[in-house]
């Protein structure tokens, strides 16, 4: 195996179709897909300042590394990739990456990252940025933080541990996802989606839960949350109030208590839908 140490390389495909490497300790500065197709590379605490840095590559371990803004669209269609202990500042990164491991790794400009992906695990992972995780697939995550819009979009097969999320019109269009322990503020949340299950979770948001296809939720609070479940099939407990919901098509929904309850029987059938607050059960 070649190793490099305390080298600077540029120009465009500074090490192109490389196999076999150890590089440490070096940066690639200007100069567009350094490691472009290359197979078998170890990268420990190596910059990347420029573009499109590793394209078309197979079994990579980035371990202490930096990617500057600049080097935006860094990792695309790469399989057997492992990132730890990293900050990646560029944007677009990760576009149809296949065995995708992100560890202790900062995303201060996430924008457009992580789409259509497969078999990605996120642990101790904290991003900004709007349309995070559009159209991945078997995804793992823990620990995770993000502050942007639209995200996880379109995703199938999604576990979620441990999440603190700022994000409007989350998980829309999604099937097989579950959440456990975690705290989500948006709109909007989960439009479209099939098979979405919150665990021990606390939501923000307004008209959540709109739209979806079985949405179950255990032992959930709902803060500040209005117009909830519009044309959903539900099945909720929720252990605190709801400010409000609207037109559930059909399930049931248990909670503290519900402030007002919208319910047009001209647009769902009232029968397909059981309503039980803390009130009720008292004087049953």
């Amino acid at each position: 195996m070649q190793k490099f140490s305390e080298q600077r390389f540029t120009g465009e495909r500074a090490l192109f179709h490389s196999r076999d490497l150890e590089i440490s300790y070096s940066i690639f500065a200007d100069g567009e897909s350094p490691l472009k197709e290359s197979r078998d590379i170890a990268l420990e605490h190596v910059s990347f300042q420029w573009k499109y840095p590793l394209w078309y590559c197979e079994n990579i371990k980035v371990e202490d590394c930096t990617f500057a803004e600049m080097a935006r669209a860094g990792i695309w269609y790469t399989d057997h990739i492992q990132v730890r202990n990293t900050l990646y500042e560029a944007p677009k990164g990760f576009r149809r990456v296949n065995d995708l491991l992100l560890e202790q790794v900062d995303l201060p400009h996430a924008a457009e990252t992580l789409w259509h992906c497969k078999d990605v695990t996120l642990r101790h992972v904290a991003a900004k940025g709007d349309y995070f995780a559009m159209n991945c697939e078997n995804m793992k995550l823990d620990d995770f933080r993000l502050v942007g819009n639209y995200c996880f979009d379109g995703c199938r097969n999604v576990e979620v541990h441990h999440a603190k999320m700022l994000s409007k019109d989350a998980f829309w269009n999604c099937e097989n996802v579950t959440v456990y322990d975690s705290y989500i503020c948006g709109e909007y949340l989960g439009w479209n989606s099939k098979h979405v299950t919150f665990v021990n979770c606390t939501i923000e948001s307004l008209q959540g839960m709109c739209y979806m296809d079985h949405v179950v939720m255990k032992n959930c609070r709902l803060l500040n949350t209005t117009l909830a479940f519009e044309y959903s099939t539900v099945e909720a407990e929720i252990i605190s109030k709801i400010d409000s919901i609207t037109n559930p098509s059909g399930g049931v929904i248990r909670a503290k208590e519900i402030e007002e309850q919208i319910m047009n029987p001209e647009l769902v059938d009232l029968s397909k839908t059981l309503i039980v607050t803390e009130a009720d059960s008292k004087r049953i």
